[in-house]
């Protein structure tokens, strides 16, 4: 146990971060931009490391894995917490039992794209395309196996009773230029990670959002349901973690940083232009939050007979 004098004098040092996924992708960014906004109130600095692999079982295990003392915490999402462990059978942790929430971080739909000289302008024209395409199915791109725009593909194939073919990238930085260049029909991201080129147009067309609501970042983007998926609903969203056994104290203290960092105008601003609104639930109302998330998902899963092979 760290002994209360170590934990009243937390932090003394600089405070790291692990993002379990490559750079660039909506987890980097709100990594980067939590981390930033922490440090007024920790009064140190806090470093982002990028641990990649698994679909962010890699990182998150090194975090789970790490002292309890505060100085190591770790970017969660959707997808490591709530569904990886329906997916892997050889996961190193157990989201719900070896992470301690500190802060949901930010929550953003997803959103999907084509190229733009794809002849489908509407989610109507996806459908079609996909009923007609037979035995050669419409191929979906997403950052991986396991990732929350992996999953919503496979929500869209179950409510619109079509079915795709799955292409896992290692992040949107590698599944975006497959859509630009053809190798895949779709693309299934979180929105931050495809804003600029959605608005940029010239190279993909935003086809529609997951959420219930349009986005006012992207208000000319349908919403799935208004595509014709009546009751389509999906939000990504991400969140940062300390070991079990971290003392109460330094989690007040991480608690406290990140309630300060996510009400700062810079991180509503940010937050703005990436299409995402910051997070408002903190310790075990975001614990509360994360139970209802894995028994959506994980029926999901289940029903599809969706594997990581």
């Amino acid at each position: 146990m760290v002994s209360s004098a170590v934990a009243q004098s937390f932090p003394s040092r600089p405070v790291t971060l692990v993002v379990p996924y490559p750079t660039a992708g909506a987890a980097d960014i709100f990594g980067r931009s939590i981390a930033l906004a922490m440090e007024a109130t920790l009064k140190q600095t806090v470093i982002v490391e990028n641990k990649p692999g698994a679909a962010g079982n890699v990182g998150l295990t090194q975090v789970a894995r790490s002292k309890p003392d505060g100085y190591t915490i770790g970017l969660g999402t959707i997808g490591t917490q709530a569904i990886n462990q329906f997916l892997y059978t050889q996961m190193q942790f157990d989201p719900g039992t070896d992470l301690v929430p500190i802060a949901l971080v930010s929550t953003t739909p997803n959103v999907i794209s084509v190229a733009a000289n794809s002849p489908w302008k509407n989610l109507g024209d996806v459908i079609k395309a996909a009923k007609a395409s037979g035995d050669k199915k419409l191929s979906y791109g997403t950052p991986g196996i396991g990732s929350s725009p992996h999953l919503t593909g496979a929500y869209f194939e179950a409510m619109a009773g079509i079915e795709l073919l799955h292409v896992p990238f290692k992040g949107v930085s590698a599944s975006m230029p497959a859509l630009i260049g053809g190798q895949i029909d779709l693309l299934f991201d979180n929105l931050p990670g495809s804003i600029a080129q959605i608005k940029d147009g010239s190279r993909i067309r935003g086809i529609a959002v997951t959420s219930a609501e349009r986005t006012p970042l992207a208000p000319n983007l349908p919403t799935f349901a208004e595509g014709g998926v009546a009751g389509f609903d999906v939000t990504a969203w991400f969140a940062i973690y300390a070991p079990k056994g971290t003392p109460q104290p330094v989690m007040d203290k991480l608690i406290e940083a990140a309630r300060v960092g996510l009400k700062s105008e810079k991180v509503a601003e940010a937050y703005m232009k990436l299409a995402a609104v910051p997070g408002n639930l903190f310790g075990s109302d975001l614990a509360a939050f994360e139970a209802k998330e894995r028994a959506k998902w994980g029926k999901l899963i289940k029903d599809r007979g969706i594997t990581a092979q």
